[in-house]
């Protein structure tokens, strides 16, 4: 079976691909993980993230935003280079953006002033929000229900929560995306159960590398780095886990990931192969 599957949040600017970033890319789509989404989680790594989409731009588009780790540090003064950042050609989502309450390295008040203010620049941009959420979900469905309606869509990145806060997700309009924390015994189980719940139309797939590398690989890879070329993996197990034909999942999830980013380009498109 060839697979085209897009891995809709993946770290590539993080500097533990800086020695093998073109192996990386190389074994993704070997594996067939034709598509990249390089998460921008600051100013360095979506201008990192940006460049990487000139390099290769059949292959790769990036998101331009400030996790909410870094609120404290985003100054209104930063918000006209992040607005620029989000209007390049190269950049499909805004974000990474949300709240954390589970790190706590910015104080609340500066999560939330900084998540407004990029939910603004999405509805501004007309591009989806790429939407990250952890120990925060009522401050943080409060917040988006002020900006869905105007949204063109957004994504629950990394979607770990409970059955509850999925169904107030799938309420709010979220696209849901999946990573290998469902393939984790100790803290992923419940996931099992929930991602059958999904909508077809709404489920993405993600690695989060160098993140959350799947438990369960075997062999067990020498180094806990993830990376892209496990994405077919998380695909398995989420298709097991929804009593569905792996091709089936592939090409809903990467439909999805057309509709909701208007990237990767249709097939018979010129520009969406290399």
């Amino acid at each position: 079976m060839t697979l085209d599957l897009v891995d809709i949040g993946i770290n590539l600017a993080h500097d533990s691909y800086d020695r093998d970033r073109a192996e990386v890319i190389e074994r993704a789509r070997a594996a067939g993980v034709s598509h990249l989404i390089v998460t921008g989680s600051s100013l360095a790594s979506t201008r990192r993230a940006i460049e990487l989409a000139r390099e290769y731009p059949a292959i790769i588009r990036g998101t331009a935003g400030i996790h909410p780790h870094h609120a404290a540090e985003f100054e209104l003064a930063d918000l006209p280079a992040l607005r620029q950042l989000l209007q390049s050609d190269e950049v499909c989502a805004a974000g990474e953006c949300g709240l954390d309450y589970f790190r706590k390295f910015s104080p609340h008040e500066d999560q939330q002033r900084v998540f407004r203010w990029q939910l603004e620049l999405a509805v501004e941009s007309h591009k989806p929000a790429f939407l990250h959420q952890r120990d925060a979900h009522a401050d943080f469905s409060a917040v988006l229900r002020d900006y869905m309606p105007q949204l063109s869509g957004a994504v629950a990145h990394c979607f770990t929560g409970n059955a509850r806060e999925l169904d107030e997700c799938l309420a709010l309009g979220l696209y849901i995306g999946i990573t290998g924390w469902i393939c984790d015994e100790r803290r992923g189980a419940h996931l099992k159960a929930l991602v059958a719940r999904i909508p077809a139309e709404r489920l993405l797939l993600e690695t989060d590398g160098p993140y959350l590398q799947p438990r369960d690989l075997k062999p067990k890879p020498s180094s806990r780095r993830n990376e892209p070329s496990y994405l077919p993996h998380i695909l398995t197990t989420v298709a097991r886990h929804r009593r569905e034909a792996v091709a089936e999942v592939a090409r809903a999830t990467t439909d999805n990931a057309r509709r909701l980013f208007g990237w990767p380009r249709a097939n018979g498109d010129p520009s969406s192969t290399s």
